[in-house]
């Protein structure tokens, strides 16, 4: 499991550099200075985003407008990285560490580059962002976005809110799914055409590492700003997985190329090959995954994993292509039903979610012998 190293003690502010396509000078002063203001740029419908150059192990607290998620990406060796955020009231939170993101496309795709990222925080609605590193690469970038909010997100909320917590066992195998359509997402920002396999072989199950109280409302805006970060600043052909769940047991269409085919995501490093990537919605070291989203993810996995006859309590051999865990061409014997932390070093998809992954097998296996 991937562990966390100490960050150097912050000790005087220092200069970063900031703005959207322009360097602005920032003075070094004490902790308690507020920088010059960030303006975050239209990127496309209600989304907004910014890139800010940082440089130094601790920034000055910036001013903003605001913003709901952040991230930081790098070239070279992987850094220690925290943020603190400005809520509307101006109170800034604690201290928060961004996990490096386990999730990308795999060696040899031609997808993605030399960029690398942590995870995409979700804070809330802020207007200030400090951050603070261990100094462990030069070329660091703070990512803020503010997904905004479309019409069609309170559309989708009050036509899904009574059918996604109906039974659905007793009408189809394939669950109820949300296209991508209904969250938002902007076809220009794409590049390429889908990557289909020929088959299935197994599902991997993530979390997003980002914050659980979020509204039903709020769920289209941070698809967004997922498909944001990982097409606008990770360099990758799309949003990285196929499928995603939130805590009211919605599932979401993530990756393009159709919900019934195999097509290849961006998930699971060096495990992308011949299987379908799930993400449920949420941070779940601590807490426990919602029992709608956990029958989401049973529904969903029966589903594809039936289309290729694979058992979801079984075991089943994968070749990496090259993980932070497994070397290019190693043979892994993994379940059918996985969780992301056995194929990378990760603590993905928290220890909370990864528990009820046995349930999740047994319950998926049970559906499919219903339907067959």
């Amino acid at each position: 499991m991937l562990r966390r190293r100490s960050l150097l003690s912050a000790g005087a502010a220092v200069p970063v550099i900031a703005g959207a396509g322009r360097a602005v000078a920032v003075p070094s002063s004490s902790d308690r200075a507020v920088a010059p203001g960030l303006r975050l740029a239209r990127v496309g419908g209600a989304v907004l985003g910014a890139r800010v150059r940082v440089r130094g192990p601790l920034t000055e607290r910036m001013r903003t407008t605001p913003f709901r998620m952040v991230a930081v990406t790098w070239r070279g060796a992987t850094p220690e990285v925290e943020v603190r955020v400005r809520d509307l009231r101006g109170g800034w939170t604690p201290w928060r560490w961004l996990a490096p993101l386990g999730d990308g496309p795999d060696p040899g795709s031609g997808e993605g580059g030399a960029v690398r990222g942590t995870e995409l925080l979700w804070v809330g609605r802020a207007d200030g962002v400090q951050v603070r590193s261990d100094g462990g690469s030069d070329d660091l970038s703070l990512v803020l976005v503010d997904p905004g909010r479309l019409p069609g997100d309170a559309t989708v909320e009050e036509q899904t809110a009574a059918r996604t917590t109906a039974r659905y066992e007793a009408t189809s195998l394939r669950p109820p799914l949300l296209n991508r359509s209904e969250w938002g997402a902007n076809p220009k920002w794409r590049s390429g055409t889908p990557r289909i396999d020929d088959t299935i072989r197994m599902a991997h199950v993530h979390h997003t590492a980002t914050a659980n109280g979020y509204t039903r409302a709020e769920v289209p805006g941070i698809l967004r700003g997922m498909y944001y970060y990982h097409t606008q600043s990770l360099g990758w052909s799309d949003i990285g997985y196929n499928f995603l769940i939130d805590r009211f047991g919605r599932i979401w269409v993530g990756r393009a190329g159709g919900s019934q085919n195999p097509v290849r995501g961006a998930h699971t490093l060096g495990f992308n090959q011949n299987s379908v990537g799930v993400a449920v919605i949420g941070n779940y070291v601590s807490t426990n995954p919602s029992d709608p989203a956990v029958g989401a993810v049973v529904r969903l996995t029966a589903w594809k994993l039936a289309m290729y006859g694979r058992n979801p309590t079984g075991k089943i051999s994968m070749t990496s292509q090259g993980s932070d865990r497994y070397p290019a061409g190693q043979r892994v014997y993994l379940p059918v039903i996985d969780g992301h932390r056995d194929t990378n070093d990760t603590a993905c998809p928290g220890a909370r979610l990864y528990s009820r992954l046995p349930d999740i097998r047994t319950r998926a296996k049970r559906r499919i012998d219903y339907y067959s």
